[in-house]
């Protein structure tokens, strides 16, 4: 069933915007696709989360226009069209969103094919999770000096939980716990919880980094996995993650986040011989940054040694080293929910109570 959209201006992009402002739009919208328009406000492409996905990883800069890389062919209907052929064209085309044009070409309303929000819809993804939570958090201290950081409550419900419930959402209902500080804490908490999923806790004896751990389920994982941190949120399709691994043939696929910064100054650049080029204005910085969220094949386990205290970005130089294919699947500044530090935690707490 087609259902309208109540409020379409979160999923229309003038032509002129750039890769950022594509990327934070798609953030907001739960149909992942934006409709790209001219200044006669005429419809003139679709942009998807894909399309930005695939510009990125073709090199394009961040501050292109959505004109260089959005479909320039979008799918649409005009008012006489009927809903239901509608439906079965966008399901043949595998499209979620339709939006209705006038005889200027102005768009007047926006189908969109199933839900808007609620739970996730589609073919559901059976890959175990490893949960990393065996860290003292000291960044959060003193909640810290009385929980673990993995049971410290967002909006009334531990992360580590919230990480869980967030995967089961797309049929994922097999972890694994790497535990050490405070994990008695944690396993007796997660004692009490179980029944819709399994749930392994595997303790490390002595703290061994971010990635030393994993080298205890070498004999338990066999298929791809994903691997997470216990302090973050990715508000994104996994099933879109793994199949982007998968296609690209990647041994390891580091999820990673745009970051934008101001600088609180006016910059100078200046010739090597002291003469001003030219002055920028509080300028912006963006740069892609490592989430602590990877797909992972078992292969890992050749690049890491029984009780070694190892970093993940160490084993993954070991493995670009030897050959190992490693890529990145980029993604929005907002679908990256960060509690490591006290800031950060509190913006994870306002973004997840506006999404509820």
């Amino acid at each position: 069933m087609l259902t309208e959209l109540k409020e379409t201006s979160q999923n229309i992009i003038r032509e002129e915007a750039n890769l950022i402002d594509a990327l934070a739009m798609l953030d907001k919208t739960a149909i992942k696709v934006l409709f790209v328009i001219n200044e006669k406000n005429q419809l003139v492409a679709a942009l998807t989360d894909g399309d930005v996905r695939r510009a990125l990883l073709a090199g394009e800069k961040v501050d292109c226009a959505v004109s260089n890389f959005a479909n320039g062919n979008p799918t649409f209907i005009k008012p006489d069209a009927d809903l239901k052929e509608t439906e079965k064209i966008m399901a043949k085309k595998d499209i979620n969103a339709i939006p209705l044009v006038d005889d200027n070409s102005v768009i007047q309303k926006i189908y969109i094919r199933g839900k808007v929000k609620g739970t996730s819809t589609g073919k559901k993804l059976d890959t175990p999770i490893v949960i990393m939570a065996g860290g003292k958090g000291t960044r959060l201290y003193p909640y810290t000096k009385i929980l673990p950081k993995a049971l410290i409550p967002i909006a009334d419900t531990p992360i580590t939980e919230r990480i869980m419930k967030s995967f089961m959402e797309y049929g994922c209902d097999n972890f694994h716990i790497i535990v050490n500080h405070k994990k008695n804490m944690i396993k007796a908490y997660f004692g009490e919880e179980r029944g819709e999923y399994s749930l392994s806790f595997w303790d490390e004896d002595i703290p061994l980094g971010t990635g030393g751990g994993l080298k205890m389920l070498e004999d338990t994982l066999k298929s791809t996995f994903v691997l997470t941190n216990c302090d973050i949120l990715i508000l994104e399709d996994v099933r879109n993650m793994v199949e982007h691994h998968r296609n690209s043939g990647n041994a390891v696929t580091m999820v990673c986040s745009l970051k934008t910064f101001e600088v609180p100054y006016g910059v100078v650049n200046f010739t090597s011989g002291g003469e001003i080029e030219s002055f920028e204005e509080k300028p912006t910085m963006s740069y892609f940054t490592n989430t602590g969220y990877y797909i992972v094949e078992p292969e890992i386990f050749e690049y890491i040694g029984k009780d070694e205290a190892i970093g993940m970005p160490d084993i993954l130089d070991r493995m670009r080293a030897d050959g190992r294919k490693i890529g990145v699947y980029p993604i929005g500044e907002n679908a990256w929910l960060d509690m490591g530090q006290f800031d950060s935690m509190e913006s994870m707490e306002r973004r997840l109570k506006e999404l509820e």
